[in-house]
């Protein structure tokens, strides 16, 4: 998957969230839009090519705010499915980048 690629179907508003991914938006109290942003200005992360799902990927990006915020999501043809998202921290990650100790 191509950043670009997702981005632009970002903007299209061609995507939605899993359940998993909504409800996991809304216990880290984060909107459609902050997440929207962050995948905007985002970058991958991580890819998982043999993921059970099919092929995703982990974009790390921030808000206009600096909020950090982690999104996975998965291409289905042009449509965009987010899996989950979170707010990286400590043990998973030091930093918005770097993983912490598995």
């Amino acid at each position: 998957m191509k950043i670009s690629r997702i981005q632009g179907i970002i903007r299209s508003g061609n995507y939605f969230f899993s359940q998993h991914a909504d409800e996991e938006r809304m216990s880290d109290d984060l909107t459609i839009s902050e997440i929207e942003e962050s995948i905007l200005e985002g970058r991958i992360l991580e890819e998982y090519c043999d993921d059970q799902r099919g092929a995703s990927c982990l974009i790390a990006g921030f808000t206009c705010t600096g909020k950090p915020i982690h999104t996975v999501c998965a291409g289905q043809g042009g449509t965009i499915v987010i899996i989950t998202v979170y707010i990286p921290g400590p043990p998973k990650f030091i930093t918005p980048f770097e993983r912490g100790s598995k």
